[in-house]
């Protein structure tokens, strides 16, 4: 997907274009979301402004679930994911992003984090 270079290449008063000072940054990019879904873990790694790199998850298989009466975090395996007040799209194809209910070995519990971005799938369990 190809964003379009705002601010680059105004048009003149009189209508006539004016060139482009300069190309696309890696930063400016125009990307797809990454929707996690369930499955065996895989990353996708890209470059963010400044330099600097972001990781993702776009398939993911556990997650770290804090139980808030103990406070104590486990690795726990996800079985499916139940609701998603984000997209009802989201829910039917079972995708995970922040503030999604999902069904744990644990019980259920609320995604705290943005697996897209984050590159982890944080979690509390719900009362």
């Amino acid at each position: 997907m190809i964003k379009s270079l705002k601010n680059l290449a105004k048009k003149k008063m009189t209508g006539g274009r004016r060139i482009t000072y300069r190309g696309r940054r890696s930063f400016e990019k125009n990307r797809y979301a990454t929707e996690t879904v369930l499955g065996e873990v895989e990353l996708v790694q890209r470059t963010v402004r400044g330099g600097n790199s972001k990781r993702g998850l776009r398939k993911v298989d556990h997650a770290n679930v804090v139980d808030p009466s103990t406070g104590k975090v486990s690795k726990t395996k996800i079985l499916k994911v139940i609701k998603n007040p984000a997209n009802r799209d989201y829910e039917r194809r079972g995708v995970i992003t922040k503030g999604c209910s999902i069904e744990t070995e644990k019980g259920v519990a609320i995604v705290t984090s943005r697996p897209g971005q984050d590159g982890v799938v944080n979690a509390s369990l719900s009362k």
